[in-house]
């Protein structure tokens, strides 16, 4: 008993100690996915283990790094729950209307079509996009076109497809391939009906897992091309969509310093959003960033609509007068940025043998 409680904490702490080996092979990378359910994990074996650890010394050096590590997940994970104190930013007289998005990747061979359509068509959102929609999604999701007069279709059969629709007024929108061309990312320059001018990204890089990718290197120098675009924008930014990666990862980490934007979710929930079948298995990897003049009203995660994922709902509104939130962006450090444009020319070098 004592050596099979041993070999299941030691593995346990091995794929905690995994993220920390900066390689962007899948094997290193998965193991970010899984740290809510890995803590939980390792909390069962520690307790159990403690009956046992009288008898083995060694058993307690084992015992020490696992509680090391589990004081370190929950550090980490403390900041993506509404424990963690958050300053909620005060309305000025210069705030705009409130601005409602949702997110979802469809999963394009989803056919219940109605599930996702019937979600529009009651919560009315400003803004939606779909990841992984196709030519029959773009078929499909006609009859919302009435509502939202402006759109931007990008229909792809290799689960990269993306639609944007609004309602907003567009002043520019556009369609970036940064590191392969058959993975786009939506700009759009939107100004609501009050008169504020925002740029909306939405985002989808492709994961690092045995089934796809072998590695990040697509997925990191995808998300921080868009992060050093828009770190420079003078218009308050969101970006958004399915990230393929969780907020603690290390890239994501550059993403937020490069970007010089906000993790919607601290303080405010993990909100896991895939796997919608599998409660367990469930990670956050539909993200939101935002400027520090973009106010989160609500950020919360709708019932399924037949995907392999749960649609994401932001309410915001803009104050460009705020500046409550500036304590709250992250910047890089002496040689990072070097890091970041490492990471994008070997996504750019990167070819994909799965698309």
């Amino acid at each position: 008993m004592v050596t099979t409680l041993a070999v299941i904490s030691t593995i346990f702490i091995l794929l905690s100690v995994l993220p920390f080996i900066q390689h962007q092979h899948w094997l290193f990378r998965v193991a970010e996915f899984i740290k809510i359910q890995l803590v939980i994990l390792q909390i069962i074996a520690f307790g159990i283990t403690m009956i046992y650890v009288e008898d083995s010394i060694w058993l307690w050096i084992v015992q020490t790094v696992q509680f090391i590590l589990i004081v370190y997940h929950i550090y980490i994970l403390m900041r993506y729950t509404k424990f963690w104190k958050k300053q909620k930013p005060s309305k000025t007289s210069s705030s705009s209307d409130k601005i409602n998005i949702i997110s979802c990747n469809i999963y394009q061979f989803n056919s219940e079509y109605h599930r996702f359509i019937e979600l529009i068509e009651k919560e009315q959102p400003d803004i939606f996009v779909t990841m992984e929609s196709n030519a029959d999604w773009e078929k499909a999701l006609q009859p919302l076109e009435k509502d939202y007069p402006y759109q931007k279709k990008v229909p792809l059969e290799n689960t990269y497809g993306m639609h944007l629709y609004t309602k907003l007024k567009v002043h520019n929108i556009q369609t970036h391939y940064f590191v392969a061309d058959d993975v786009p990312s939506i700009e759009a320059e939107l100004e609501t009906n009050d008169g504020h001018r925002f740029i909306f990204f939405a985002v989808h890089p492709p994961p690092p897992s045995p089934t796809e990718e072998d590695n990040s290197k697509e997925r990191d120098g995808d998300l921080l091309a868009v992060a050093k675009k828009v770190r420079d924008y003078a218009l308050p930014v969101v970006v958004t969509g399915d990230f393929n990666n969780v907020a603690w990862a290390r890239s994501s980490i550059l993403f937020k310093k490069t970007s010089e934007l906000i993790d919607a979710r601290i303080g405010r929930g993990i909100l896991s959003t895939f796997h919608a079948k599998y409660w367990f298995f469930r990670v956050p990897l539909d993200l939101l960033f935002h400027s520090t003049t973009i106010i989160i009203d609500k950020l919360f995660i709708y019932p399924s609509v037949g995907s392999d994922h749960f649609p994401i709902g932001c309410t915001f509104h803009i104050d460009l007068e705020s500046d409550d939130q500036e304590e709250e962006v992250k910047h890089l450090e002496n040689g990072e940025m070097q890091e970041v444009d490492e990471l994008i020319a070997d996504g750019k070098a990167e070819e994909s043998e799965n698309r």
